[in-house]
């Protein structure tokens, strides 16, 4: 399993915007699934390439195990965390790497990427894309300083974390969680845009 050890971890302002874009956009994943748009290979696939760019240990080795339950391949798990992609199905690919594209850029892709996923897959299919992408986002913020948090009584730990960061998101990021819940609230019932550039 390849794990980052050169990414910048996540400030608990990054943070705070990751768990609110992604409560705006886990319903969509439902809408899509209901649709029959979003399939669970296709999610799992996301959430893989999302946590292989993030590097989270603790998110790949649960999404290893979902993407198994789902019929995914040893091998084709195995590929996509170590980054590459060619078993991923031809339809797929596009929203594959839209999904790297935005965890690389931290959450704040360009619009144009977004704009091809639009065109290529149609608005509710791309809102669960989108929906998909940042609930693993949320995983993956916590995750890196759970697993750094776990891996430092190991004796393994992360040479980019510190315990008072660890502490810190697992502390301060969860009281965070009920502000947020109330910004993503509002944000829904004032109908901001799911997605601004």
């Amino acid at each position: 399993m390849k794990i980052h050890t050169g990414r910048k971890l996540y400030s608990l302002k990054e943070i705070y915007m990751i768990v609110y874009k992604g409560m705006r956009s886990a319903p969509y994943i439902s809408k899509a699934r209901r649709n029959k748009e979003l399939g669970p290979e296709f999610i799992e696939r996301i959430m893989l390439a999302v946590t292989e760019v993030n590097g989270c240990e603790i998110c790949s080795y649960a999404h290893a195990k979902m993407a198994l339950e789902t019929g995914m391949s040893n091998e084709e798990i195995h590929n996509m965390l170590s980054g590459i992609m060619t078993d991923v199905p031809s339809d797929e690919l596009q929203a594959i790497m839209f999904a790297q594209h935005y965890a690389d850029s931290r959450g704040t892709p360009d619009k144009e990427t977004w704009d091809r996923i639009i065109e290529s897959y149609g608005a509710t299919k791309s809102s669960g894309i989108l929906g998909a992408i940042r609930v693993i986002m949320m995983g993956n913020a916590y995750g890196i300083p759970w697993s750094s948090f776990v891996n430092r009584f190991k004796g393994a730990p992360d040479k980019r974390s510190s315990l008072f960061y660890e502490t810190g998101v697992i502390i301060i990021g969860s009281l965070l969680i009920p502000f947020v819940i109330v910004h993503a609230i509002i944000a829904s019932i004032l109908r901001f845009k799911i997605i601004e550039f």
